[in-house]
């Protein structure tokens, strides 16, 4: 009997995006269509059903879908929890969209979906222990060890962007103060910025002024690779990656990859720094490959 297709669904605030791959891992179509998040969550779960029955006839011998979204499934009650597609939150969205879809569904955290797709396809191809990382609107991360996730018993492995830099710092929306996301995510970049006298930009470009000589944004840079390099160097002592991929719109910063390499150095429980950290090589498409992954065939 011949391998089965796969099928993935990245399920985002703006879009939802479904993919078929051969049994190779190769794409073989790639449909997007929006998410319209204000009209429910019945609509959005019709969305995805749609989307899925658009998908299954170029798939065979698939028998499960893969499904990544921002938030994570509770090991208490099953429903989705930490959605910024607020609707889902608190609702049993594997449960309703199995029973929409018609197949079993395996749901996954979108970071961890983008570590998977980087663990065997991507920059960390090859490597046994695979650390990935999201910096964008939010802060992530993923575990992956010999190509297979890890999300740990209650659904929260590699959520480093909510492990502690400082009591005292900025509320978070998880109800705390000081979570590396507070300080590492791109809307929190662009605030260091405005508040230390800058004009209103995006991170990026905070990035380009740094470099280019600007002296209000080396210096809001200046802090943020400090920060950068305390919290991935806690990751990088628990668990010692064999590699460190980095994604979301904050990895296009090349200072990441050189003076933010340099600050995990600095703070890591060791006389020498070992683990590359690498940029991204499947881009967008790394969390809806990470999604069709998850699924068994």
């Amino acid at each position: 009997m011949p391998e089965p297709h796969r099928i993935g669904v990245d399920l985002g605030g703006t879009k939802i995006e479904g993919v078929v791959l051969d049994p190779s891992g190769r794409e073989v179509v790639r449909r997007r269509m929006p998410t319209e998040q204000e009209r429910g969550y019945a609509h959005i779960v019709g969305r995805v059903a749609a989307l899925v029955a658009e998908l299954r006839p170029l798939a065979p011998g698939h028998a499960q879908v893969g499904i990544g979204t921002p938030g994570s499934l509770s090991a208490r009650d099953g429903t989705l929890k930490n959605s910024n597609t607020v609707c889902l939150n608190g609702r049993s969205v594997q449960q309703d969209l199995q029973q929409a879809i018609g197949l079993p569904v395996r749901i996954e955290n979108d970071a961890n979906c983008f570590a998977l797709a980087e663990a065997r396809h991507g920059a960390g191809r090859g490597h046994a222990m695979v650390f990935g990382v999201i910096l964008g609107t939010g802060v992530g991360g993923g575990i992956v060890h010999d190509g297979v996730l890890w999300s740990g018993p209650q659904h929260i492995a590699g959520e480093w962007g909510h492990t502690l830099l400082d009591p005292a710092g900025p509320a978070c929306y998880c109800g705390r103060r000081g979570c590396t996301e507070t300080y590492l995510s791109g809307p929190a970049l662009e605030r260091a910025h405005r508040d230390a006298g800058g004009d209103p930009v995006d991170a990026i470009e905070i990035g380009r002024r740094a470099v280019a000589g600007d002296a209000c944004a080396a210096a809001v840079v200046d802090a943020y690779l400090e920060r950068f390099g305390r919290a991935l160097a806690n990751v990088v002592d628990v668990l010692d990656p064999s590699v460190v991929v980095l994604g979301g719109g904050l990895s296009n910063l090349d200072v990441l990859y050189d003076r933010g390499r340099d600050a995990v150095a600095r703070h890591v429980f060791n006389d020498e720094l070992r683990t590359p950290i690498v940029r991204h090589r499947l881009g967008d498409s790394a969390g809806v490959i990470g999604a069709a992954l998850l699924a068994s065939g």
